[in-house]
């Protein structure tokens, strides 16, 4: 059987050292090999979408092959409903924002090195079934993404990488202690999710209470979950466009993609334990993220922190422990990464016309830019949650799940909702609407590529909007395995 999975993670990989082995001067060549593999991965993933079988519940497309034998440490990759929409969202975004990095003018040879190499770190993470495998993903993600904003950022450009690897390091080695007292108390030890998952019945309460927090505060950072949540804006204000875009559609997701995969199934008692202060911080991050965003006037840092608030929908739908609460938290996980990356693409268009994002220094750009106009507005009604666009789905099921449970903290979590209309009407009135700013008179409408990188994530907010079973039953059937698997919680 063709190694499709493997293909995925190591063509970018490849892609990275052939681009190394090219002189600097020969830029078109460089840019052509990352998007000839970037889109080569996208065509991949959708190979991998048409032939994917949603109503299993095992593992796909599994590659299993004895690493370090020593330690039971195997490479074993595999995709179930869990896994499959955000690989397709990986590669979707990493094909998008290779194209959107035509503004990079600097070092063409090193981004775009750097580039494919978090490519692979992404990838690789969403697929790992070992925890050792797991591991060197997502840790190799760190890298990159340091050098990505260090090197080709804004002005405080060094701090905000330096914040960012901080951040996650620190995160990272308390849930490297974590996987290391997991396997120790896994007879006989092993590294495999599906065999820990099966033994994990086995973990005493006070395991599963110190273990649970130490996987947790690693995912929480990068979820983010309050009160880990600062790096983010920084990071994202600091950031080129294309890797604000792959910050928030895909590194993000990981956060959320390891309380499924792995706190969810390995500390079952500690998650029921810690359900309520997991709802209480989901309903904070998802009004004060809101508030925040209220206040700001540069427009990436504004969006930054909707996407702290929307997040807060995903640990609360978690926290509901309950199908509906699990798939909408999935669901807003997958939403969120195609509409707040069309919104950085779009911050990014007006900045390099303005080279501000300073909201009040714009107006009546509505007539002057109709087609960023239209793409402005569909994604801030997506992202607000209008019924009828993507973004209402996700929110709407995890406010189900949720409500039964945690009726006042629900209640308390609509008032964020009510915000982020605030801010997103707020922000459309100061860039489109009233008279047109002397200084914006010269600005030219969005140009063919920047607008062939909003066509498919514009068309995905219409269709997921209109018919979300389009995202639901790929990872329905997973999550009800899932919750099943709980028995008696």
């Amino acid at each position: 059987m063709f190694p499709i999975l493997s293909s995925l993670v190591f063509l970018p990989l490849l892609g990275a050292v052939g681009v190394l082995l090219l002189s600097k001067e020969n830029k078109q060549l460089i840019r052509l090999i990352a998007l000839a593999v970037t889109g080569l991965v996208l065509g991949l993933s959708i190979v991998l979408l048409t032939k994917f079988d949603p109503l299993q519940t095992q593992m796909q497309f599994v590659e299993n092959v004895s690493w370090i034998p020593h330690f039971n440490i195997c490479y074993f990759v595999g995709v179930d409903g869990l896994s499959i929409g955000l690989v397709f969202l990986t590669a979707l975004l990493g094909f998008i924002a290779c194209i959107a990095s035509k503004g990079i003018n600097t070092n063409e040879k090193e981004y775009y090195s750097f580039y494919l190499l978090l490519m692979t770190g992404m990838m690789g993470t969403f697929i790992a079934l070992d925890l050792f495998l797991f591991y060197i993903f997502w840790e190799l993600v760190l890298i990159p993404m340091y050098f990505l904003i260090g090197l080709w950022g804004g002005p405080r450009r060094e701090y905000a990488a330096i914040k960012f690897f901080l951040y996650t390091l620190a995160g990272s080695v308390i849930m490297l202690i974590g996987i290391l007292a997991v396997y120790f108390n896994t007879f006989p030890h092993t590294f495999n999710i599906l065999e820990i998952q099966k033994a994990a019945t086995l973990f005493d309460f006070r395991f599963q209470i110190t273990f649970f927090l130490a996987f947790f505060l690693a995912f929480a950072i990068k979820v983010p979950v309050f009160p880990f949540h600062t790096w983010l804006p920084d990071a994202h204000v600091e950031a080129p466009t294309p890797i604000s875009v792959l910050l928030a559609g895909v590194l993000l997701k990981m956060g959320g993609y390891g309380l499924f995969r792995i706190c969810l199934p390995f500390f079952k008692e500690a998650v029921v334990y810690f359900a309520l202060p997991l709802a209480v911080l989901a309903v904070i991050n998802i009004v004060y993220g809101a508030s925040v965003a209220m206040a700001q006037t540069d427009f990436k840092k504004m969006v930054a922190y909707s996407s702290v608030s929307h997040m807060g929908f995903v640990l609360l739908g978690l926290a509901s422990l309950n199908p509906t609460g699990f798939n909408g938290a999935y669901m807003e996980m997958f939403n969120h990464g195609i509409i707040t990356s069309g919104l950085f693409l779009l911050v990014g268009v007006i900045y390099d016309r303005a080279h501000t994002r300073d909201l009040n220094k714009f107006g009546g750009l509505g007539v002057q830019m109709p087609i960023y106009a239209f793409f402005l507005t569909m994604c801030s009604l997506a992202s607000l949650g209008l019924p009828g666009l993507s973004g209402f789905v996700g929110e709407f099921l995890s406010l189900i799940g949720a409500f039964p449970v945690y009726k006042i903290l629900t209640a308390i979590s609509t008032i964020g909702l009510v915000i982020t209309v605030g801010f997103f009407l707020y922000s459309l009135q100061r860039v489109l609407l009233g008279g047109l700013n002397p200084t914006c008179s010269k600005y030219s409408d969005m140009n063919v590529r920047e607008i062939l990188t909003l066509v498919p994530l514009m068309a995905i907010t219409f269709i997921v909007g209109v018919y979300p079973t389009v995202v639901l039953r790929f990872q329905e059937a997973a999550i009800q395995g899932l919750f099943n698997s709980w028995g008696a919680h």
